[in-house]
């Protein structure tokens, strides 16, 4: 991988001018580098951490063949190259293998094994990789993709080099989805324990984003510190009204920390300065001061594997040293300049909100079915223009915009109105809709080109690696290969395609749905 030799001698870097308000010439790891605190670890799918950096920034391992292919920025320092990744994964499913750390140091990021809190793992006892596709945004109008979290993800490297160890000061920095969170532990990117395990109080120094042990103000989500044993917001464990809810689309989110001090810093990262929430002395409970820092590496779990947490990551670096609020001043004005922004979420035919659609198979067994339901169950059911009216509803889906993200959608029952899809523990269910945000992100479905070239698949928001499939005549979220028998790799594009058309329902005719 990318060689950085040198990189404690910060002047023979290019570093970050601030003139009139622009940034020349600088990435955050050369920001870092010339304030005296350099990257020891640097990740993003996004783009290059470092100006000159033009090695791979993620490795991808495709579901049709199993082959792996890295994805490198499209220039030296620049953003990554989706085009090439998109190539890759056509026609099938892909997964974020590996993120490669930009320093040199060797601390990539791989697939997390197990810990102490085996909640949710796959049958090799790891947590899962999070799907290629679940998080594409543009850097300046360019398509790149983030690595988007869902429950019982993670990544890990428990053997880094050159990480902040016992009481030493570090910094860290991410880019995260400001709208993407839960109440679950622990959506963090930092440092932790070496053997995935609990070791106690002090033993992690992370950056946690979302509302589990909210100690903010407001409603939440907030950033905080995870240092084990405990999300802190200040000294105080008791909470900290200085740390403000969260609102936006992305975010820059900081925590520093060295012998008895440490802070929590944040942003929009599409536009101002970034606040101080937090800047003095560690908590007020045993075990913090000295901290016990391990240095390992973790994202999008706990220090003990904790991984029923939800977010989504585009970039971070963990440096050597306390920096200065000028240093991560200058490398907040450089992330927004990278110009973060939103694209869409979906492909294939377009759907229209309020319209009245049916959804056919195309696995060769069952061309002739088509998505219905019998009573809360999901399910494939032959129907034909002489099937009964009550079918034909049962087989009819109203097109609303996403409950849990209004770029994709939900599909509202046309025979139970206010029932939905959703998936619950990984079965495709009709149940109405409660109105919390786990019920709208579990009927959220984001539509992509048919995997095997027919129809739409619909793509799960929440599980991005998990797509609608009929199998033994049930409908499910499936992922292309996994510990489930509805995961088999056998038919899969075939079974998560579907077409669409007008509903069976217009079929009725309008005396009959009158009455019903």
């Amino acid at each position: 991988m990318f060689s950085r030799p040198g990189i404690e001698c910060v002047s023979i870097f290019t570093f970050s001018l601030i003139v009139m308000g622009s940034i020349v010439n600088a990435g955050p790891c050369d920001i870092y580098s010339s304030g005296g605190t350099p990257c020891v670890a640097a990740h993003s799918t996004t783009r290059a951490l470092y100006d000159d950096y033009s090695d791979a920034l993620y490795q991808l391992s495709r579901g049709s063949d199993g082959a792996t292919v890295d994805i490198a920025p499209l220039s030296a320092g620049g953003v990554a190259n989706a085009t090439a990744q998109d190539s890759f994964c056509a026609n099938t499913t892909c997964l974020m293998t590996i993120i490669y750390d930009q320093t040199g140091s060797g601390n990539h990021l791989t697939q997390a094994p197990p810990g102490g809190e085996a909640v949710g793992q796959d049958a090799n006892g790891n947590d899962y990789l999070a799907s290629a596709t679940g998080a594409p945004v543009t850097l300046n109008g360019t398509k790149a993709y983030g690595v988007f979290i869902a429950p019982y993800t993670g990544y890990r490297n428990n053997n880094a080099n050159g990480t902040a160890t016992a009481d030493a000061a570090e910094g860290l920095y991410a880019v995260l989805d400001g709208t993407h969170y839960n109440e679950n532990c622990c959506f963090d990117y930092g440092n932790a324990e070496t053997n995935s395990h609990d070791t106690g109080n002090g033993h992690m120094e992370a950056i946690y984003f979302g509302k589990f042990g909210g100690s903010g103000s407001g409603a939440g989500p907030w950033i905080m510190a995870d240092l084990e044993n405990g999300l802190f917001s200040s000294a105080d464990t008791s909470g900290n009204p200085a740390d403000l809810s969260i609102s936006s689309r992305f975010v820059t989110a900081i925590i520093k920390g060295g012998p008895n001090q440490w802070a929590i810093r944040g942003g929009d990262a599409t536009s101002g300065s970034l606040s101080t929430y937090y800047s003095g002395p560690r908590p007020n409970a045993s075990g913090y001061n000295p901290m016990s820092k391990e240095g390992a590496i973790i994202l999008g779990i706990g220090g003990d594997n904790s991984d029923t947490a939800q977010g989504t990551f585009y970039e971070g670096v963990m440096t050597s040293g306390y920096p200065s609020n000028e240093t991560e001043d200058a490398v907040q004005a450089n992330v927004v300049a990278a110009g973060y922004s939103t694209t869409s979420l979906t492909g294939g035919l377009e759907l229209t909100v309020n319209s009245s659609i049916s959804l056919r198979a195309t696995t060769p067994c069952c061309t002739t079915n088509f998505i219905a339901h019998s009573g809360p169950t999901v399910n494939i059911q032959v129907i034909s223009s002489t099937s009964s009216d009550t079918l034909k509803q049962q087989a009819s889906w109203t097109v609303r915009t996403g409950l849990g993200n209004s770029a994709c959608f939900s599909f509202e029952s046309n025979d139970s109105p206010g029932s939905f899809i959703r998936h619950s523990n990984y079965e495709l269910m009709v149940e109405a809709n409660d109105g919390s945000q786990l019920f709208g992100e579990d009927s959220t479905f984001c539509p992509q080109a048919g995997l095997n070239g027919q129809g739409n698949s619909m793509r799960s928001w929440s599980y991005p690696t998990r797509w609608w499939r009929h199998y033994n005549g049930l409908g499910y979220i499936a992922s292309n290969g996994g510990p489930h028998d509805f995961d088999s790799a056998e038919l899969f594009n075939d079974d998560v395609s579907f077409v669409i058309s007008a509903s069976w329902a217009s079929t009725i005719s309008d005396e009959i749905l009158a009455k019903a």
